[in-house]
């Protein structure tokens, strides 16, 4: 993959964020089918299990929400740019994304949901603690949890997972789109730009 990133990257003049956007959504051929594969669809997840990578779906909702790229993979999965580089800082569209969250778990009939998110970046205990406290408020069975490893607990629970990370994908038995759920049904507007062809 780096050594592809960058003939393709130098051949065409791409800035670091624009590799950094290609390298995001692409995959080999291989991959690309196991992940639709074991894809379940949205409008399934009703009385499922659910395990949510935290930082993974808030961050890219939060950028939907502000106006930021959005990216479909070859995968069909969607991405943005941002990085949690050892620490997080809630923005202003922080709980607008979790009430979109729960809403869209909840309308769709998920019996359980557990967030995970990564104890080892700061504010991650901060950021678990509001999501919990959300979840009292509107009586969603959430569970949140700030743990050392938040990739190793999805892969082998047999909940459906809620992520776009490559890594997990390719390693997780089942797992449901619900970015592209929300971007449909909540944020129609969201700037997203269509990688999956190559086509562009």
């Amino acid at each position: 993959m780096a050594s592809a990133l960058k003939l393709v990257g130098d051949r065409h003049g791409l800035r670091e964020r624009q590799r950094l956007a290609v390298s995001r959504s692409a995959c080999s051929d291989e991959d690309r089918q196991r992940r639709i594969t074991h894809a379940v669809p949205v409008a399934q997840l009703g009385n499922e299990r659910v395990i949510v990578d935290g930082f993974n779906l808030i961050i890219t909702v939060e950028a939907a929400l502000s106006g930021g790229p959005l990216f479909i993979g070859v995968d069909k999965c969607i991405r943005d740019l941002s990085s949690v580089h050892g620490s997080y800082r809630s923005v202003e569209e922080t709980e607008r994304a979790i009430y979109m969250i729960g809403k869209a778990l909840e309308h769709l009939g998920a019996s359980s949901v557990m967030w995970l998110l990564d104890r080892p970046v700061s504010n991650s205990g901060r950021l678990a603690t509001r999501i919990a406290e959300i979840a009292l408020q509107r009586g969603w069975p959430w569970r949140v949890e700030a743990v050392f490893n938040p990739d190793a607990t999805i892969t082998s629970s047999t909940a459906v997972a809620i992520t776009s990370d490559s890594s997990i994908l390719d390693r997780v038995e089942r797992w449901a789109d619900l970015k592209g759920h929300l971007l449909a049904t909540e944020i129609p507007n969201a700037w997203i730009i269509d990688l999956s062809s190559g086509d562009c």
